[in-house]
């Protein structure tokens, strides 16, 4: 459960979901070295899609996985009931663990977060990995709230963290103990938080350049870390490029470009400017995406 988890998008084809691009695209991400499957996270538009569509998409990746690497779909939202039957539909079909969300909209107390994840992890014999995404939640899982978690849920292997704090990030795993399994959801601080000790990292960039993202835990595994650092500079571009609009519209319209799926995202969010378009053809060109 350790290095490059990518979370995969949600391709759709005529607003409808296209499970045939999705297929292709975790292929081409096992046979890329990848070393875990995500469906569900933020990259794949779960806020836009039905809970039959949201189980559609787990079945499928679970079948193409199949087992060859670590499948961690997401399977929570901010309603409670809902969250429970994908849980329990994700472990039936064999997930290796699930990633919860903090609930988004409702901005609960860390009381409620608390109740939340604790009956959800109570639900399930598979490991649980949380995910802190501030910045588009607007609430942030205090390290005392997944100390306590922990302590009652023997589950409770780790979190992701989207959280730019990455003083909050070392408190975390300090609290917390090596042992516990960080990773990096902010594509900057994947290589840092390697460096402090982190699991691994969940990220977006790695829909593009896979080889390259699982690469960067690769190398620090076998303690080659100046090579590491360097592949992290020349990374960064492609990252902020990742980016550049909400995500996961510029990642979906990369994998456009390079003929992977159709790039449709579902309202409310919106194709790529022209303006922003053009600007990230020429980076694809730089990195060799495309011609």
């Amino acid at each position: 459960m350790r290095g490059s988890i990518v979370p995969v998008v949600t391709p759709f084809k005529n607003g409808e979901l296209d499970l045939d691009g999705l297929a292709n695209l975790i292929e081409w991400q096992i046979g890329s070295g990848s070393h875990g499957i995500s469906v569900q996270g933020t990259t794949g538009e779960p806020g836009s899609l039905s809970l039959e569509e949201r189980k559609e998409v787990i079945r499928v990746a679970a079948g193409v996985v199949n087992g060859r690497v670590p499948f961690v779909p997401g399977s929570a939202s901010t309603n409670h009931k809902e969250s429970i039957e994908l849980s329990c539909f994700a472990e039936s079909l064999g997930a290796d663990a699930l990633l919860f969300i903090a609930p988004y909209y409702s901005r609960p107390g860390q009381e409620g977060i608390f109740r939340h994840f604790d009956a959800l992890a109570k639900r399930v014999e598979l490991p649980v990995i949380l995910y802190n995404i501030p910045g588009r939640t607007a609430v942030n899982i205090e390290i005392d709230t997944v100390a306590r978690l922990k302590e009652s849920n023997e589950n409770l292997i780790g979190v992701k963290e989207s959280n730019k704090d990455f003083e909050h990030i070392n408190r975390l795993l300090h609290r917390m103990g090596r042992d516990f399994l960080v990773y990096s959801g902010i594509e900057l601080l994947c290589y840092p938080i390697l460096a402090i000790g982190g699991a691994g990292f969940v990220s977006a960039t790695a829909n593009l350049m896979p080889v390259e993202i699982a690469r960067l835990y690769d190398l620090v595994q076998g303690g080659k870390w100046l090579e590491a650092r360097e592949l992290h500079y020349q990374m960064m571009t492609l990252n902020d490029a990742v980016f550049m609009e909400i995500n996961p519209v510029p990642v979906k319209t990369a994998l456009g470009m390079m003929g992977k799926i159709n790039p449709e995202v579902r309202l409310p969010l919106a194709p790529l400017s022209d303006q922003n378009h053009e600007k990230l053809r020429r980076i694809l060109a730089d990195y060799g995406l495309v011609s």
